[in-house]
């Protein structure tokens, strides 16, 4: 699985670079051969995901030990980082680029197959988080899906600065690295200024890091020379999109994932690219649109080989989340352009679809609407209990210099007069969680408080 360590794309003294120290696959290599050998026959081993070249080397020596990894975010709270261990029975492990592997096979690749690869952690509605089992057949699916959307290959040089406890920043951003070959450069911390010093080809980014990059236009400028922009974990607001284009040269790529399904659609290099859209499924990846009779949007639900293997220890919760023909329910509201089969996720059906008046609406499409607002910087938009409409649109926005009646105004200009917000409440900023994903949820609840 992880191509690069068999030698086949030769070795460079900086092939992984994180944090600013560097390591050749050979030292990276006898690092993580001391981890196999230190946890070899373990059921599964937990990483403290720091980002740094030994959380690097611990995922890759636990693969190579064949014993799934379970990584945990380095600012877990006792509580969670407790539920993790006991749930998956993993074990503490760290690695010491000091010392080299000299016991055991000295194994150099991780093989494909359809055991448990890693488990990573994902919180629900309700209940503590739940182990989400993925395969090194899925893994690797996915992974030269991705390099043959994004004519990945060793010639690039791979930058992003991402959590390494999540499927965008570790299989994609590592473990995709040492599939295709290509360097890779952790830069630490995701700003501006790192992404601008690195130098790459291909940049990942979550949408709070475009923004920002956005907003420096000297660091922007410094990506020009790049061949991709990729953009992920939540929807890239349409005016980021834009000053991306003005100031690099480049319409950033947009993707789709979950942990439970890796990622399944995606924008292609060199394709058409539209803001607002995450492009067409992967090879092997079937989707579609279970939506009410008449109506153009409703649940995306996808089969295909990058699916997980199931929730660990919970068979009841993975047989729900199939229909009984056996697709997957993503959970997230979608629309299907008919002539291109372009992809567009309106939100989550439990917080972004809001039912009004008798009409179905996509939070997603407003909080669009209210981006465009030169005044608006961001926009989270839910559905609030009412009386006569069922839900009410209400709009969480961080603006300066206007009304909620002007906004309200512009969104019934741009949209459907029955899609504009019924309140708008101005905020000091949109609650998020690491992968910068809307914590909707919070916004109606007493703990959060507007701007006041």
């Amino acid at each position: 699985m992880l191509t690069a360590l068999t030698g086949v794309y030769g070795d460079r003294a900086d092939a992984v670079t994180v944090a600013g120290r560097s390591a050749s696959y050979e030292q990276l290599l006898g690092a993580a051969q001391g981890v196999a050998a230190d946890v070899a026959g373990a059921r599964a081993v937990a990483v403290s995901a720091t980002p740094s070249l030994e959380t690097v080397a611990a995922v890759v020596g636990a693969l190579l030990a064949g014993v799934p990894v379970v990584p945990l975010a380095p600012d877990a709270g006792p509580a969670e980082r407790e539920h993790i261990l006991r749930d998956s029975g993993a074990v503490m492990v760290g690695a010491d680029f000091a010392r080299r592997g000299t016991e055991g096979p000295q194994k150099t690749s991780v093989p494909v197959s359809g055991e448990p690869a890693l488990i990573l952690y994902t919180s629900g509605t309700t209940g503590p988080p739940k182990g989400v089992v993925l395969s090194g057949a899925a893994i690797a699916a996915d992974l030269d899906a991705l390099a043959d959307a994004w004519q990945w290959s060793a010639e690039d040089t791979l930058v992003h600065g991402l959590p390494l406890f999540h499927v965008h920043g570790l299989v994609l951003g590592v473990l995709g690295a040492l599939r295709t070959g290509s360097r890779l450069v952790h830069t630490g911390r995701p700003t501006p200024e790192a992404y601008a010093r690195a130098g790459g080809s291909l940049y990942f980014g979550v949408p709070t890091v475009w923004s920002r990059i956005a907003a420096e236009p000297d660091a922007a400028a410094a990506l020009t020379g790049a061949r991709l922009l990729v953009s992920g974990s939540a929807a890239l607001p349409a005016p980021v999109f834009r000053g991306l284009e003005a100031l690099t040269g480049h319409r950033p790529v947009e993707r789709y994932g979950m942990t439970e399904t890796l990622i399944t659609v995606s924008g292609r290099a060199g394709g058409e690219v539209r803001p607002g859209t995450v492009g067409t499924p992967l090879p092997g990846i079937r989707t579609r649109i279970a939506a009410e009779a008449g109506a153009e949007i409703g649940e995306l639900q996808l089969t295909g080989p990058t699916l997980f293997s199931g929730y660990l220890g919970r068979p009841d919760a993975t047989a729900a989340a199939y229909t009984e023909d056996g697709w997957f329910r993503t959970g997230d509201i979608a629309a299907v352009d008919e002539a291109d089969g372009v992809h567009r996720i309106v939100g989550r059906a439990s917080v972004d679809m809001i039912k009004s008046g008798g009409y179905r609406i996509g939070a997603g499409e407003v909080e669009n609407a209210l981006l465009d607002h030169p005044r608006v910087s961001e926009a989270a938009v839910v559905g609030a209990p009412d009386p006569d409409l069922g839900q009410r649109i209400v709009a969480f926005v961080v603006a300066e210099g206007v009304t909620g009646a002007e906004l309200t105004d512009f969104v019934a200009a741009h949209l459907s007069v029955h899609k504009r917000p019924r309140e708008v409440r101005f905020i000091t900023a949109v609650p998020r969680n690491a992968m910068g994903k809307p914590q909707k949820k919070r916004l109606l609840t007493d703990e959060f408080e507007e701007r006041t």
